[in-house]
């Protein structure tokens, strides 16, 4: 026993000595916060003054910034010297929040497997300082009335379903973050122009990917994130190839207030697309309604008192009468199921919270589907929508994002643990092995829910109302769906 403890003890200590003889040093202009003020040395730079980093993340999101922020708190990589180019000048402003200020249209629901990741780099408790709203009951049904589904936390043993978060605040919370560790971090206000991945003859530095910049400058690096949205130019830069199809709509997202507090989730299935209400904490709610595009600018665009009329015509009895949870017999139908019945199959439909105020700006924005054919190649990987793209009507967007950017950091440590080169094409594959696939089942998914909901034909309707009873009342479909949903199981099917 006690070899093979002084054998590990020594092996952690080649390890950590291997990474930091390793590790290159960042330079650049600082972000707001930042205490690594090291310059570059002789050895870190070409002749001409080229930096060299270990990783360039290239957007400087949500995302790339989970990315940054997961890096910066492990201790095999918090030691890299990190680039972020983005021209987005949020990033250097250093401004604060102010929680009196009427919440911004653009949220995310973030469900409790990426809450428990943030708590875990420390990015969760600035979000509990601002406003965020946490809901532990979500209700779904059809507009033709022939179905509903209430899910609850308890249902699983949980607390909550999820937290829905204004993007500003999420954002803001990793930058802090990022900027309160020991990360040797810099950033490039400025948009990536060009890369070049193939070594050149003359190069000192072997085939480290050059990226120039729109200011004129460049820079090189091990590795390269591309972590900059669903038009990256990472991704058509590195060659990479993209499937993908428009769908027949906008969404139109915006802040509600009402007379109450809301604190559940509601979404509601139309003929054109699924209207959403999130809460947001105090008495607004989010709104994400899927339409046909100039619906979308026929709704931008009509008066206040107009659009709150059409909100609520859409959230209550417009379109069809409200599910009666007697229709198919009940609970009846499924007796020939355990009587373990989940809490909320018992509990009755009820009618979203009454809209009385629009609070924010209205935006509308097409939406499709797009899935990068591959996520990784030499020295260049891909994230959140770099790499994908889904209809909103989850909300699992931004989830699949943070879920990439906390895989790829491991597989960086991992790397580094072994001696490996972070930029080398075969580890990068262990990180697109483990998304690849999770990513893909999710998007079938929701754009499976996307076409069934997309079509106003008698039987049809009955089969998607049946649907919605079985995940009522049938208690491990119920469990395996917010479980699936909650980021905690793969596949949504009976356990």
């Amino acid at each position: 026993m006690n070899r093979i403890t002084t054998r590990r003890v020594a092996f952690n200590i080649h390890v950590l000595k291997f990474a930091q003889r390793t590790l290159c040093s960042g330079a650049g202009a600082k972000l707001p916060g930042s205490d690594g003020d090291q310059s570059l040395t002789g050895k870190h730079e070409f002749p001409n003054n080229v930096p060299i980093y270990d990783v360039a993340i290239v957007g400087g999101g949500m995302v790339g910034m989970a990315l940054a922020c997961s890096l910066a708190s492990m201790p095999l990589t918090k030691q890299l010297s990190i680039a972020i180019i983005d021209s987005n000048p949020a990033l250097l402003s250093g401004d604060r929040i102010n929680k009196e200020d009427p919440p911004d249209p653009r949220v995310s629901t973030v469900t409790p497997a990426t809450i428990a990741l943030f708590k875990g780099v420390g990015a969760w408790q600035y979000i509990e300082e601002h406003r965020h709203a946490y809901f532990d009951k979500m209700q779904v049904w059809d507009y033709t009335g022939l179905g509903y589904t209430r899910y609850n936390a308890r249902d699983i043993n949980k607390e909550v379903l999820g937290c829905v978060v204004e993007n500003k605040v999420l954002h803001r919370s990793l930058l802090s973050c990022v900027q309160n560790s020991a990360l040797q971090k810099t950033i490039h206000p400025v948009r990536l122009s060009s890369m070049i991945l193939r070594p050149s003859s003359s190069s000192h530095h072997g085939d480290l990917a050059k990226l120039e910049l729109s200011d004129g400058s460049s820079l090189y690096a091990k590795l390269v994130v591309g972590a900059d949205g669903s038009k990256s130019r990472v991704r058509e830069l590195a060659g990479i190839d993209a499937t993908g199809w428009k769908y027949p709509q906008s969404a139109v997202i915006c802040t509600v207030e009402h007379m109450e507090q809301n604190q559940c989730a509601w979404q509601r299935f139309l003929p054109n697309g699924p209207i959403a209400l999130l809460p947001i904490g105090n008495k607004f709610s989010n709104i994400v309604w899927t339409m046909k595009p100039h619906e979308s600018s026929d709704r931008k665009s009509m008066t206040e008192v107009d659009f709150v009329k059409e909100v609520n015509h859409a959230l209550d009895s417009g379109y069809g009468p409200h599910p009666q949870s007697q229709l198919f017999g009940g609970g009846d139908v499924f007796s020939w199921l355990p009587a373990n019945m989940t809490k909320s199959a018992y509990e009755n439909f009820e009618v979203p919270p009454k809209v009385v105020k629009l609070a924010s700006e209205r935006m509308a924005f097409p939406l499709s589907l797009m899935h990068a054919n591959h996520y990784a190649s030499k020295r260049v990987v891909l994230i959140g929508d770099a790499a994908h793209t889904v209809h909103p009507l989850a909300g699992q967007g931004v989830n699949m994002g943070f879920g990439d950017a906390f895989s790829l950091s491991k597989v960086v440590a991992e790397s580094i643990a072994v001696g490996s080169d972070i930029g080398e094409v075969s580890l990068l594959r262990r990180y697109e092995s483990e998304r690849k696939p999770a990513n893909l089942t999710l998007m079938a998914i929701l754009d499976g829910f996307q076409k069934a909901y997309s079509v106003d034909f008698g039987p049809l309707n009955v089969l998607r109302a049946a649907a919605l009873h079985g995940a009522q009342y049938i208690s491990p479909l119920k469990r395996n769906i917010i479980e699936y949903a909650s980021g905690e199981q793969r596949f949504p099917l009976f356990s």
